[in-house]
């Protein structure tokens, strides 16, 4: 299967993307914790800090000052987290990239099985899943379509050959 997938169409430039390298990318996602997440209320960020700000005074107080951890417990939790993680990174910066025409307003995710057409618009809530469980998607990627609300985690879009702006 070609890992490959061009993004073509109505854009100023053609972006190849290669989802074998999204691994060191900063702007990858952690699926797993993502999707975890639950919908925040709006919170009040001064009470929001002085409640987080006296639990640590207070632990400090009953436990003593804790250091934090060195730089290699960090690098060795990195690679841990890389070797076994599910991952995906936003489609919007490629197709950014791709700069669009102004008289784009469609985005086409071309697959194996069809054609799934998504507003131009709505671009910014898709999510390209390129690992799970630390193993590329070879069967049915190179990539996985995922909504951020989550709702198609179960049924993404698989088996992504191209991505065409019209």
């Amino acid at each position: 299967m070609e890992q490959i997938i061009p993004i073509k169409g109505k854009v100023g430039f053609t972006v190849t993307l290669d989802p074998g390298v999204w691994i060191f990318d900063d702007r990858r996602i952690d699926l797993d914790e993502y999707f975890l997440l639950p919908d925040q209320p709006d919170i009040n960020a001064d009470e929001e800090y002085t409640k987080s700000m006296s639990a640590f005074w207070e632990k400090e107080i009953r436990e003593g000052a804790t250091f934090p951890p060195t730089i290699k417990s960090e690098k060795k939790y990195e690679k841990e987290k890389v070797l076994t993680g599910t991952f995906g990174i936003p489609l919007s910066p490629f197709l950014q990239n791709a700069e669009p025409v102004q008289d784009a307003s469609l985005l086409v995710i071309e697959t194996q099985n069809g054609e799934h057409p998504f507003p131009l618009a709505v671009a910014d809530s898709l999510i390209m899943a390129f690992s799970h469980k630390g193993k590329p998607l070879r069967e049915t990627g190179p990539v996985h379509i995922l909504l951020k609300d989550g709702s198609n985690r179960e049924q993404p879009i698989t088996h992504v050959t191209g991505i065409r702006v019209e």
